[in-house]
């Protein structure tokens, strides 16, 4: 199906998107990617290397005329979120992303599509084998593991980059020219419980959370979307109080910045509850498919019979388990004073497992403001530790400050403008974009992020605009052919 891909316009992009999408690269494991970067720039006699931790830079000279223009460097994450339906059989480290066509989008068959951001890589990969392309100087900067810490941004050195102006091409709508993001930061709650051997008088129940939306914990969690993890501890939490329940296991959610879209569980009720048990919880089902009937259509709730296990959680344990999760905030926190319409502070409960006497829960929030940021992980700190758990903070990123008045936001507008007669919006975004790390080292760097029209990010609902592609590839070009002396 890549082929029909291959078809599309602008074909140089679309050939390089295939290209990518043919090399496994999921977060943490970008072996394979690296070298395939590494091999195309030399492949092209472009100088081309790696950094200590595997972010991949190459450069181009700037075209006839263009020679003493400012050096541009381009910057998109090679790794990707893998996620995937729970009947797609599919390996992310083994296979390369199946693609098909449908209308207007490019979609993938049961799996996140590498979109994200895949398309920005592929729009600086066929810049830089381009030959009748007008451009400056450029830099390609090709980040490691963006969607699971950022350690790619943040283990590039100081000094390496020689470009004065940077475009991340990272941001999912085409009429958006982003100049601020959110930060972040991961609060896991780690604990332990004895294991209780099961009275047989029991009988053991599967509980399912599927067919949730999921997406991008940043961009869409302002959507009043699902989260299988909240949705299956309020099921769980009030039947606890009316029955004789206990728990055997939870697995619930995957990767930290994906909204949950699956939650699955093992459970035990006493022989002499089972059809009070099972009239309650289709009760429950029914209020919850009622409240989201309009975000979430799709919601599935199974209750099915399962073999007795042979070891749940204790009681007092579990209680806690309970109202933790309960307590733990989910969803927009706050609204920011001073952007309209921009989430500040958010917190995603992205993963819970409970299995053979441990937990883990895992959260990430985030904030444009970083005093607010810590204080709602404090917040979940709080509830966690009042459970009896450890609580670690990891992975604090910052966030990145607009900055309205820059040069190069100026020639975007402009441009923009001259190219779709109509304004784009000038925004700051909740995601997390690699701009904020990079100024760290890079303080007089100007920074701009913008790129075609992705839907779905971080889920197997991905899917990007072809129209969009066309869009934002043209207006790359015409940004780098006017781009500043």
């Amino acid at each position: 199906m890549s082929n029909e891909v291959r078809a599309l316009e602008p074909k140089s992009v679309w050939n390089k998107f295939a290209d990518l999408n043919a090399v496994p690269r999921p977060s943490k494991k970008e072996e394979r990617v690296i070298q395939f970067m590494l091999d195309f720039g030399k492949s092209w006699n472009l100088e081309t290397f790696s950094d200590a931790v595997g972010n991949v830079i190459i450069r181009k000279p700037g075209t006839a005329g263009m020679e003493d223009r400012k050096m541009i460097t381009l910057q998109s994450h090679l790794d990707m979120v893998h996620q995937k339906n729970s009947e797609t059989i599919f390996d992310f480290e083994s296979e390369g992303i199946v693609m098909y066509v449908d209308g207007d989008w490019v979609k993938a068959k049961g799996t996140t599509l590498g979109a994200d951001n895949g398309m920005g890589v592929a729009a600086i990969m066929a810049l830089l084998e381009s030959t009748d392309i007008p451009h400056p100087p450029l830099e390609a900067l090709f980040t490691i593991d963006e969607e699971t810490g950022m350690t790619g941004a943040m283990g590039l050195e100081g000094g390496v980059l020689k470009g004065e102006i940077l475009l991340n091409l990272d941001t999912e709508e085409d009429d958006e020219i982003d100049i601020g993001c959110a930060g972040g930061i991961d609060v896991t709650a780690i604990g332990e419980y004895n294991l209780d051997t099961v009275n047989p008088d029991y009988q053991g129940y599967n509980i399912t959370v599927k067919g949730l939306k999921g997406g991008h914990s940043g961009m869409d969690i302002h959507k009043g979307l699902g989260n299988a993890n909240k949705i299956m501890n309020r099921l769980m939490y009030h039947v606890a109080t009316e029955f004789q329940f206990r728990i055997a296991e939870i697995n619930g959610g995957s990767l930290r910045n994906a909204i949950p879209r699956e939650s699955v569980a093992n459970i035990v009720i006493h022989n002499t509850q089972t059809d009070a048990f099972e009239a309650m919880f289709a009760s429950s089902v029914t209020t919850i498919k009622t409240e989201l009937k309009v975000t979430e259509p799709d919601l599935n709730i199974s209750l099915i019979i399962s073999k007795l296990p042979n070891k749940v959680m204790g009681f007092d344990t579990q209680a806690k388990l309970l109202k933790a999760i309960y307590a733990a905030y989910n969803g927009v926190y706050a609204m920011s004073a001073s952007i309209p319409d921009l989430v500040e502070t958010s917190n995603n409960v992205a993963r819970v497992v409970v299995k053979d006497g441990k937990i883990k829960i895992g959260c990430l929030t985030r904030s444009s403001v970083n005093s607010a940021k810590i204080d709602l992980a404090h917040a979940l700190r709080s509830a966690f530790e009042l459970a009896g758990y450890s609580v670690t903070f990891d992975g604090d990123y910052p966030g990145w400050n607009p900055n309205p008045n820059s040069e190069i936001l100026k020639v975007l507008e402009n441009k923009y403008v001259e190219l779709f007669n109509e304004k784009p919006r000038v925004v700051a975004c909740h995601a997390g974009l690699e701009c904020g790390i990079l100024g760290q080292n890079y303080p007089d760097m100007e920074m701009i992020s913008f790129g075609p029209t992705i839907l779905g990010a971080h889920s197997p609902d991905e899917r990007v605009q072809i129209t969009s592609v066309q869009k934002f590839w043209k207006f790359l070009k015409a940004i780098l052919a006017d781009s500043p002396k």
